[in-house]
């Protein structure tokens, strides 16, 4: 399959559906972290959302005549209901009015997503804005059901694909702060020392929207399937 990972720099979907002999690409206005820049689009994503030629930041041309399979990660930074109190014009002004007008952007551009010609779509946010501004999710998922010792409640928006199925339920580990578990903080806010990063620090957001190994896994195993050997493991829908 042709797979398009949009909005994403971790490269952890991109790098799952390679592992199983797809043809995947990640794209993101960031750089990736994920050691693959051969096959990262450095960009905006709603630029090839169409296919056509484009070029990873290896240097190489590509060209794709129409993608499979798109699953997106739009930003969740106005899209979050977490933040809802700061949008109240009466309390805060011309700065709840600036975020009134990003959150409509937002939305337009997880629509443009989930709205692209691409035959099975995934739109993947947290709990949000975006099950009354559309509807609401076809599944939330947690980390916990796929090997990850974290909580951190996942909507997924789908279009001609089946719901994921739990790979493996393991102990969802004690809540922080916030919300979110020690697993998530262990795995998703530690600097490059191992140290947990404050909720204010600047790289906190980056490191939480990165997918959780266990998801990307099943993302690629359930979506796509093994095609190295001939092989289908997990549960497709393309076949």
């Amino acid at each position: 399959m042709k797979v398009l990972v949009a909005c994403e720099e971790s490269q952890r979907v991109c790098i799952a559906f390679r592992e199983k002999g797809h043809e995947a690409y990640s794209c993101d206005i960031l750089e990736p972290s994920g050691g693959h820049p051969e096959w990262h689009v450095h960009g905006d994503c709603l630029k090839i959302l169409s296919g056509g030629a484009f070029r990873t930041m290896d240097g190489t041309e590509h060209e794709i005549d129409k993608w499979d399979l798109l699953i997106a990660h739009p930003p969740c930074t106005y899209l979050t209901v977490s933040a809802n109190k700061y949008y109240e014009t009466s309390l805060y002004g011309e700065k709840a009015r600036e975020r009134q007008r990003q959150r409509y952007k937002a939305i337009v551009f997880f629509m443009e997503l989930a709205k692209a010609n691409v035959e099975m779509i995934a739109v993947e946010n947290p709990i949000g804005i975006m099950s009354t501004a559309w509807r609401k999710p076809d599944q939330i998922i947690q980390p916990y059901e796929y090997g990850e010792h974290a909580r951190k409640a996942t909507c997924l928006w789908l279009k001609g694909l089946k719901k994921l199925i739990p790979t493996k339920i393991v102990d969802a580990g004690e809540i922080l702060d916030g919300g979110y578990s020690v697993g998530a903080a262990t795995n998703y806010a530690r600097d490059e020392n191992g140290r947990i990063l404050p909720w204010s620090h600047p790289d906190t957001a980056k490191a939480r929207s990165k997918t959780f190994p266990g998801i990307a896994k099943a993302f690629a195993s359930q979506w796509g399937g093994d095609i190295r050997n001939d092989k289908i493991d997990g549960i497709t829908t393309w076949e």
